[in-house]
């Protein structure tokens, strides 16, 4: 209750203060801030935010009286450095007659001693200026700063720019790297001359991938920095395939325990390289513990926030941090810096007592007699080349090098934004900004656009985010001759880059420090070789895997592929299976065992047949000849040839007209065959009859003449079949992988199913009409037994032709087209043989039997 009645009583005692305000003609700052700084007056002022000195403990505000005065303690000498190079931008500026001719920049520069409080409090005293009271033009008017250089830190920045945002005042940071102030929407008016911890995190990752090291640790601190920097670099360490093999939070109160824990994960881990994201204040007494347990062989990648760090470049933490690889800020040269430092001496200015503050603590005096304790009396006129401190050294110019960046992007800004010619201004109908008037939001616009190299030869601008470009140097921790280590520049990444590498490294420089003095092999599992795909093993990680040789017919031809890729239709993987082949072309040749086989049977079998007609030429007029119609035996004996010499159309590499020959000259000649041991079987019983009583008209009827039409019909209708079955669909060669994968069968497409089986139908069906007829005439008087020889040689035609099909059927590639061959010669040698071989054996080695009589008398003798 009584809080709530001194809130009420307080914003009435405001509201009271506001309304006497506004009848008057000017507005008054209430209170001001007592904040140390330095300030030198100009036509533009340029604000800046500096970490000078450390605030130990807030004030307590117990909101029941007025509280303290904040009052900051442990000067720093590189925060100082920083302060005065903006100086000196802004001095070098003034006297360039080509950067704002006749303009005069100045400066209004405070310390946030490392505190949020402070530091708002210092950005509000910078955009609400420092005067006690202001006319009420002046009060409503635009701020006294036309931008503001810093803060240091992030969470510093992302308060400050929440609030500068709101009113579009530019705020360029040089050392507040968390990614999160790249949003636009949020910090619509936040510049930075450092890389973001994103692109700081890509820098890393560059050497990662350089190093072929996918395997990780990462350690962060337990901050607004440590925690985004994690988070982005997991997810861009994923992104170029590698893994997070632990990832731990440093403590933050040196918990004995806790850092115990981590050495363990660390020793347990198989990953020898670990980021870290940190200071070295929360680094330092993890890496003390592990020189204290001699925990070494770790490849350490450093953050920029301890790449450069005093504190962990002792020679003692040598064993276990040499070889560190670091990513820092861009080192800059920035010539005169040094003389300017050196030059600096302290005033009575109460504006600018953050100089006198460096000045009591550079030589340790007092510059009031009061309030000396023991300390000499400060003069301001001691020398400051009798010093050696972080304050006077120029050799590794980089945060420095930022403020410098920092200041001339917004002196390039106000310079594009004097250079606007009226009526083709960016404004609305084309206005330009007025000078006298200059609004925030248009040096963003103009600030948004600068583009600019510096002297040390660094090209600046910003992106849409209002990031720079990312430019970091490659640092290698390297032991010196007195054993301490030394930090030495080996590389640089340059995002930027006109040759589009990114990452440059000078690899002879680099220092390992392992017994190998080489870089170590930080993977899960080692790459897996061409010829091989990666399987990612259960319930790990995508970089621990196993490597399983591809199946037959894909290939893999480079290292560590997740899928094999399966080889185009006419190629096959090789035996090594990183390369596909041609497929070998499978078909029956004539250079192949198989082939040579079967044109040597056909050969013989043709051979065989042209010495059986000559035999039977010769013998022509003798009666074994002449018993059962000689022209029917050379037809057959002719049909014979054609058979046995058809399968050489089988043999050899299929071509369209082999293809389309190779059947119908089968056929054809099949069909002639049978046809011919049809009629010589019909004139076997129309003989047989003749001789009887009732039968003396069978052969006028079965003469010569239609003996041979009978043939010619018969073979006339398979010669139409082939006809219409060459024309409709006619076999062409066909590339066949069904077979067998890996190979190409090349064989002829038999076009039309239907086509070739009515072929073979009708083949079988001369054949079986051939062979009834025989069967029938089996028991005719032995002068007419060729009925016999016909039953049995049409027995062994019909039997391996049945046996053909399924043979034929389960036959690959190109043993059916041997299946089908044998078929053929085996058809061809039963028919010559049973039909042929009694006779040339009666001829040849009987004589005495080729007679007449001898015919006649052995069917007498039967009867």
């Amino acid at each position: 209750m009584w809080i709530i009645l001194h809130i009420c009583l307080l914003l009435l005692s405001n509201y009271i203060s506001v309304s006497m305000m506004a009848s008057s003609d000017s507005c008054q700052i209430l209170r001001r801030f007592k904040l140390n700084g330095m300030y030198t007056d100009g036509d533009f002022i340029i604000g800046g935010l500096f970490e000078v000195q450390y605030l130990k403990a807030f004030p307590v505000l117990s909101f029941t009286t007025e509280p303290e005065l904040p009052k900051c303690e442990q000067f720093y000498m590189t925060s100082f450095q920083q302060a005065q190079t903006m100086v000196f931008a802004i001095n070098e500026i003034n006297n360039n007659h080509n950067l704002l001719p006749n303009i005069t920049l100045g400066y209004q520069i405070y310390d946030n001693c490392l505190r949020l409080g402070v530091a708002f409090r210092a950005a509000t005293a910078l955009i609400s200026g420092a005067k006690e009271s202001l006319s009420h033009l002046n009060c409503t008017g635009p701020p006294p700063v036309i931008g503001i250089i810093g803060d240091p830190g992030s969470t510093h920045s992302i308060a400050i720019s929440s609030v500068l945002g709101l009113f579009r005042v530019p705020m360029v940071s040089y050392y507040a790297t968390c990614s999160c102030l790249s949003d636009r929407k949020k910090y619509p008016s936040f510049f930075r001359t450092i890389p973001s911890d994103a692109f700081q995190v890509r820098a890393m990752i560059q050497i990662l991938r350089h190093f072929g090291w996918t395997w990780v640790g990462l350690l962060y601190s337990d901050d607004d920095y440590g925690k985004y920097a994690a988070q982005s670099f997991q997810q861009d360490v994923q992104l170029f395939g590698g893994c997070v093999a632990f990832s731990e939070i440093l403590p933050t109160d040196n918990n004995p325990k806790e850092i115990q824990r981590i050495i363990n994960v660390m020793q347990d881990s198989t990953a020898k390289v670990v980021v870290v994201f940190s200071t070295s204040s929360y680094l330092l007494p993890l890496v003390d513990e592990m020189l204290l347990q001699n925990v070494t062989g770790m490849q350490w990648i450093a953050s920029e926030a301890w790449a450069t760090s005093p504190v962990l470049l002792a020679a003692r933490l040598k064993p276990v941090l040499g070889g560190t690889l670091g990513i820092a800020i861009r080192r800059g040269e920035i010539q005169g810096l040094g003389d300017f430092l050196l030059r600096l001496r302290p005033d009575n200015n109460s504006q600018n007592n953050m100089v006198r503050i460096f000045w009591e603590n550079m030589f340790r005096c007092k510059f009031e007699a009061g309030d000396s304790t023991g300390k000499n009396i400060c003069t301001g006129q001691e020398d400051l080349r009798s010093t050696n401190t972080a304050y006077t050294d120029v050799s590794e110019l980089r945060a420095s090098y930022n403020v410098y960046k920092a200041v001339y992007a917004l002196a390039h800004a106000l310079h594009d934004l004097m250079q606007c010619e009226e009526g083709r201004g960016p404004f609305s109908d084309n206005t330009c900004a007025d000078i006298t008037n200059l609004q925030p939001w248009q040096v963003v616009y103009y600030l948004q656009k600068v583009n600019f190299t510096t002297g040390f030869g660094d090209h600046v601008s910003f992106d849409k985010n209002g990031d720079a470009l990312a430019i970091y140097d490659v640092l290698n921790w390297q032991p010196s001759a007195d054993g301490s280590i030394i930090v030495r520049t080996v590389g640089v990444v340059d995002e930027g880059a006109a040759t589009g590498k990114v990452l440059t490294l000078d690899e002879d420089a680099l220092y390992w420090n392992f017994e190998t003095r080489k870089p170590p092999r930080s993977v899960c599992s080692e790459s897996c070789p061409p010829g091989t795909r990666r399987a990612r093993r259960k319930g790990l990680p995508v970089c621990c895997f196993d490597c399983l040789p591809c199946a037959d017919g894909e290939i893999s031809n480079t290292t560590d592929l997740t899928e094999c890729i399966a080889c185009p239709n006419d190629f096959w993987s090789n035996l090594n299976n990183d390369r596909c082949i041609p497929k070998e072309v499978e078909f029956l040749s004539y250079e192949e065992p198989l082939g040579i086989s079967l044109t040597t049977a056909s050969l013989l079998g043709t051979c065989f047949c042209a010495v059986v007609t000559i035999v039977f030429a010769h013998h022509r007029k003798t009666p074994v000849v002449r018993s059962n119609n000689s022209e029917l035996s050379f037809l057959l004996l002719l049909s014979l040839k054609l058979c046995f010499l058809c399968v050489l159309l089988f043999i050899g590499r299929p071509q369209l007209w082999t293809c389309q020959l190779r059947h119908a000259v089968f056929g054809i000649s099949f069909v002639l065959c049978v046809s011919s041991i049809l009629v010589k079987t019909m004139v076997v019983i129309a003989v047989f009859k003749s001789s009887r009583p009732e039968g003396k008209s069978a052969m006028k009827w079965f003469g010569s003449a239609q003996q041979k039409c009978t043939v010619l019909v018969l073979t006339a209708l398979q010669v139409v079949i082939c006809a219409v079955w060459l024309s409709s669909a006619p076999p062409t060669p066909h590339k066949n992988s069904l077979y067998i994968r890996s190979k190409i069968v090349f064989e002829c497409a038999i076009g039309s199913v239907a086509g070739f089986a009515v072929l073979l139908g009708y083949i079988g069906f001369l054949a079986a009409v051939s062979f009834m007829l025989a069967f029938l005439a089996r028991n005719l008087p032995d002068s007419f037994n060729e009925a016999k020889f016909i039953t049995f040689s049409m027995l062994i035609f019909c039997a391996v032709w049945i046996a053909f099909v399924p043979a034929y059927v389960s036959s690959p590639g190109k043993y059916a087209v041997a299946v089908e061959i044998f078929a053929i010669l085996a058809s061809s040698f039963g028919l010559l043989v049973a039909i042929f071989a009694p006779k040339c054996y009666i001829i040849l080695l009987h004589p005495e039997r080729n007679t007449k009589r001898a015919i006649m008398g052995r069917g007498t003798e039967k009867k």
